[in-house]
């Protein structure tokens, strides 16, 4: 049952139509018959989850109701159990630890797990993005529901749109970092709306909003200013704009100045190097926080495409860094979420990223919930793994 959501088996699991047992068991049936190809763990916790799982159909038993009853969830890298702990607390149970980045190149669009690089679930010679590289194709090809991530410059957001699913980072500063930049955010990786947003409101403790009223005004722009997306990645991701306004979920405002950011790149870089000197990097990050300050304060969202070009091979990205329109929102500390927007030449997906103020990400998923309702976005499934 690869295709349940964490919803559906959350409550099927409190009725007692299904045990927790089972579908933690089913979940792990599937990472043993796909990691041999996809190589998206580190570890997986057999035991463990199992033993935890019969603790959860106990609790059931005895009269608790736990929203994630059941629910399998992935964690990103051997560290990851700590960021999971509000969803193990509400019934998830961690089957393992996903592929990040190995040691020897500088680029983080990639992934090592326990058997090998780990692959893009579309193309098996493409890389899935990174660094959550394995949390985004474990969700992708329906291994489990849920998987958390980490989002220091796009860590999230380019596999959730490179593997077809929905991304996001949280706001800036948030949550506790063990990041002295303060440019690394917690984020989620799931196939729904509906899923990330259950993760949001146990590691927030935020109840439920209000759904907003539709549409809400959005600001496109393609490039931020300074960026240089291949035209597929833009084509692809107004093409879902045109989607949503169709469905008047956003009306696109015009803004009384063209959105025009300060490259990120380079304040990015010197805030990552140990004794390089802050000064312009500020400089950089207040202007731009200026202007996206401006644009918030008539629009409610901004959208843009995830990456710049298609998922490139495992050898590497080339000139292009494909953190060029995510990065710019690590500085600024904005929250910003990717998802589908279609697929490509190459038969890899492409992402809309949308931005909002800073401690909106209710409206985040408000828009993506609805978004999907309306079917104006839709979650994507790799063919080779529909049925996995």
């Amino acid at each position: 049952m690869s295709g349940d959501g964490a919803r559906e088996i959350a409550a099927a699991v409190c009725a007692g139509t299904r045990r927790a047992v089972d579908v933690v068991a089913e979940a792990l049936a599937r990472i043993e018959r796909a990691d041999p190809v996809l190589c998206a763990f580190l570890e997986v916790w057999e035991e463990e989850a199992l033993r935890r799982a019969g603790e959860v159909d106990a609790r059931v038993t005895a009269g608790e109701r736990l929203p994630l009853a059941g629910v399998p969830v992935a964690v990103k890298g051997r560290r990851g159990l700590r960021a999971a702990e509000p969803l193990l607390a509400a019934g998830a149970v961690a089957v393992g630890a996903t592929s990040v980045p190995g040691p020897g190149t500088p680029w983080q669009t990639w992934g090592l797990g326990a058997r090998g690089r780990t692959v893009n679930p579309w193309r098996a010679d493409r890389t899935p993005g990174g660094s959550s590289a394995g949390a985004a194709v474990a969700v992708a090809a329906g291994l489990v529901p849920l998987a958390t991530g980490a989002d220091g410059a796009g860590s999230v957001r380019i596999p959730a749109a490179w593997c077809g699913v929905t991304g996001l980072k949280v706001t800036g500063g948030r949550f506790p970092s063990g990041d002295r930049t303060g440019l690394a955010a917690p984020g989620v990786l799931a196939r729904t709306a509906a899923d990330a947003g259950l993760w949001w409101r146990h590691v927030s403790r935020r109840p439920e909003a209000p759904a907003p009223r539709f549409p809400l005004t959005a600001v496109w722009s393609p490039d931020l200013g300074y960026a240089d997306p291949d035209p597929e990645q833009v084509s692809l991701a107004r093409e879902a704009v045109e989607r949503l306004v169709e469905s008047g979920i956003v009306r696109l405002a015009r803004p009384p100045a063209r959105l025009s950011l300060l490259d990120p790149g380079p304040a990015w870089l010197t805030l990552r190097t140990p004794g390089a000197d802050p000064a312009d990097a500020h400089r950089v990050r207040a202007a731009d926080d200026r202007r996206l300050h401006d644009l918030f304060g008539h629009a409610d969202l901004l959208l843009t495409p995830t990456t710049p070009t298609a998922p490139h091979g495992h050898d590497g990205p080339g000139d292009a860094y494909s953190t060029a329109l995510t990065w710019a929102f690590n500085l600024s500390g904005h929250p910003a979420s990717s998802l589908p927007a279609g697929v490509g030449a190459t038969g890899c997906p492409a992402g809309l990223q949308f931005v909002s103020a800073r401690d909106r990400e209710e409206l985040l998923f408000a828009v993506a919930a609805e978004a999907e309702r309306c079917g104006a976005v839709t979650a994507l499934r790799p063919p080779a793994w529909a049925a996995s």
